[in-house]
């Protein structure tokens, strides 16, 4: 059984100043090159996946921009897949499947942005795929959501309402230390 890690939209655009800046994304970046880090060192598979925005009109992670480029706190290095996506989903019209079975994944962590969006859609698809999943969700970051007249207003509430949702039966939800240490 092969783990691999896949790093989900890390990019400039959800960090301050970027477009759509995400509460927390500093220490879920951080957390995820703790991640990066632990897996590279054990030689295991790790993927990097980079959305570009199909709609000319997004406003954030538009490609051609320095907003859409992978965080140099988990830039890939040479060898590495990245895999870009134009939708939430990062198995959509994407090589990541392939990817996952070429390199003998049955296991899968997960770390990245939006919560409440990408990793969240992601996760379930992985869920559906057949991959046992472990979500570290203090290396993910979202931000408050509006519909209608209705507004959740602090990001934290909208993370643990998403990850609440995801633990249990699509992954495990575990703090980044947690996974590296059962790792070890």
């Amino acid at each position: 059984m092969t783990t691999a890690l896949i790093i989900i939209d890390i990019q400039n655009d959800y960090f301050a100043g970027g477009n759509m800046a995400l509460e927390g994304s500093d220490e879920a970046a951080a957390n995820a090159a703790s991640l990066l880090a632990h897996f590279r060192s054990r030689g295991l598979p790790v993927i990097h996946v980079q959305h570009l925005m199909a709609r000319p009109n997004a406003g954030y992670l538009m490609p051609g921009t320095v907003g859409a480029d992978i965080h140099d706190s988990v830039a890939p290095l040479p060898g590495e897949t990245v895999v870009v996506k134009r939708f939430p989903n990062s198995f959509r019209d994407t090589i990541l499947l392939d990817t996952l079975k070429a390199a003998g994944a049955d296991r899968l962590v997960v770390a990245g942005m939006m919560t409440h969006m990408c990793i969240d859609t992601s996760v379930r698809a992985a869920f559906d795929l057949g991959f046992k999943v472990a979500l570290a969700h203090d290396a993910c970051a979202t931000r408050s959501l509006r519909f209608g007249d209705a507004t959740v207003a602090a990001a934290a509430a909208v993370q643990a309402s998403f990850i609440a949702a995801l633990h249990g039966v699509f992954a495990e939800a575990r703090a980044t230390a947690e996974i590296e240490s059962s790792m070890a």
